[in-house]
């Protein structure tokens, strides 16, 4: 991948990140930045007072630094600025942090000499992992601490991640070959002034939650069919009746997975009229969750693709000014919470209907297969299942609606928006729980109904974890079974997003 060439998307985010692609800066990027240095080095030999050139940072925005500090203050920036705290952020995440660091310095408008991109650029060929705590961020000023963190490296300083162990970088030079550089005026501030650490949060969970969508749909299809529902919710008239994509989309999606099933059959003039809404609402519900992903889309990519440190380098001009602000990640990393927040809730509702024998349809009470009452089969899945959504719940609370000010009052209004995009990770991880006990009930329950079996692409889906599940009827250590179908789940979503709803649009 050449940086600076093209926009980047999620997709290219995954395949650096996770698949550790090789990069390197374009040419065309290199010409680019050159401009750019030129005025940042004019600037600096004047007298005049420029943000980031020659004066202090934040609230030290109007303290002058002499010609012979310049250099100090670029490295004390990331000294004093390094300063996160909590556990480490994953080694993916920290790549995509620094991918998309390298691509928006590459843009051209932050001043900083190439050499700065490709020492970037030779961390991720090389896989060397900064250490970055994963609190610290307040969302605006950029992601100060965290990039502060991976910037250390690049002058030899700070702490990387070795076989999971922290290890100071100075020690680590001569493993991996790096040789550290020396920062020139304004390249300290460009490469801490900018919203990286909430755009890679944002870009990976959009990857995984629009995997996770398609397969939640999935799960959801195979629990529909063995609970007896009906797939006339799925009808083309219904989606055509109401004009939202998401809906359409996964309304497709069900209503071929329900194509020649045996169980669809076995009840087809049935007297029900309609199902419960968790089976009856699956297109509306997850569609528009659906809708929700590609509004996060659109945000991250347009933001990975922007300049958002401070000041931006413009023609000849130096302007001080605020893209820096990861209001519009915040926005939609909240939005994204709440969205996956109500799947989990609905996911929930649908294990407690292949459980419970007053809504299972005949299945055995909450799936012992052996004899009830003796076993008790999978019920207290749906307990677990419970308290994963009220938790949930209470991390769908908006961190964007709060703000702190900081930097003596300087920076007055902030975003919080890495919180906002750490409690999405978290909320998403809960809801690939969610799915994966889903997935066990659901798979538990086609084994019940035998010698029935659902649609060929439902039956499928059931080969690719049957052999996951533990081979009795009675009552087990089902964490064995829980924690096989969960690695399944995780796989499936982790990996580079297909461009899959284009196939039912």
């Amino acid at each position: 991948m050449f940086i600076g060439e093209s926009d980047l998307d999620v997709r290219s985010i995954v395949n650096v990140s996770r698949h550790n692609e090789q990069v390197s800066l374009s040419p065309s990027a290199i010409d680019r930045m050159r401009h750019s240095r030129i005025v940042v080095e004019k600037l600096a030999s004047l007298e005049k007072p420029t943000y980031g050139v020659n004066t202090g940072f934040g609230a030290f925005a109007t303290t002058k630094i002499p010609k012979d500090k310049l250099l100090s203050l670029q490295r004390n920036i990331l000294l004093s600025h390094a300063c996160g705290v909590g556990e480490a952020l994953p080694a993916d995440l920290v790549r995509a942090m620094v991918l998309t660091r390298a691509h928006t310095l590459a843009l051209g408008y932050s001043g900083v000499r190439p050499i700065v991109v490709e020492k970037l650029c030779e961390m991720l060929n090389k896989s060397i992992v900064p250490y970055v705590p994963s609190r610290g961020s307040v969302g605006a000023s950029g992601d100060l601490a965290p990039l502060a963190h991976v910037a250390l490296v690049l002058i030899g300083e700070g702490e990387v991640m070795i076989n999971g162990e922290r290890r100071p970088t100075r020690d680590a030079l001569q493993l991996f070959s790096f040789e550290p550089i020396q920062l020139l005026e304004k390249e300290g501030l460009s490469l801490v002034n900018g919203t990286q650490a909430m755009s890679a949060c944002l870009a990976l969970a959009v990857n995984d939650a629009l995997n996770l969508v398609r397969l939640s749909t999935e799960i959801a299809a195979l629990s529909a069919d063995v609970l007896f529902a009906s797939p006339d919710a799925y009808d083309d008239a219904v989606a055509k009746t109401r004009r939202h994509r998401g809906q359409g989309i996964v309304a497709r999606m069900l209503k071929e997975r329900f194509e020649a099933s045996e169980l669809r059959a076995s009840h087809v003039n049935c007297l029900r009229v309609q199902d419960a809404y968790s089976l009856r609402c699956i297109p509306q519900v997850h569609g528009a969750v659906l809708d929700v992903l590609f509004f996060a889309k659109k945000t991250v990519e347009d933001e990975i693709n922007s300049v958002t440190d401070n000041p931006i380098v413009y023609g000849d001009r130096v302007i001080s000014q605020g893209n820096f602000h990861g209001e519009p990640l915040a926005f939609a990393a909240d939005f994204l919470c709440i969205a996956l927040s109500d799947l989990g809730n609905m996911i929930e509702r649908r294990i407690d209907r292949l459980l419970n024998p007053k809504l299972n349809e005949g299945l055995p009470p909450f799936l012992a297969l052996g004899e009830a009452g003796v076993n008790s089969g999978l019920m207290i899945w749906q307990y677990t299942a419970a308290a994963l959504c009220n938790e949930n719940k209470v991390l769908s609370h908006p961190a964007s609606t709060d703000t702190i000010p900081t930097s003596g009052f300087q920076e007055d209004h902030v975003s919080m928006g890495m919180n906002a995009c750490l409690k999405l990770l978290k909320v998403l991880e809960n809801v690939q729980m969610l799915s994966a006990i889903e997935l066990m009930c659901a798979a538990r329950a086609l084994q019940a109904r035998r010698p029935m079996r659902s649609s060929k692409l439902n039956e499928e889906l059931f080969s690719r974890v049957e052999n996951l599940l533990e081979d009795t009827s009675d009552d087990t250590y089902w964490q064995n079974s829980f924690r096989r179908i969960k690695h399944f789940v995780e796989q499936t979503i982790k990996a580079t997003h297909t461009e899959w709803w284009k196939n039912y649009e």
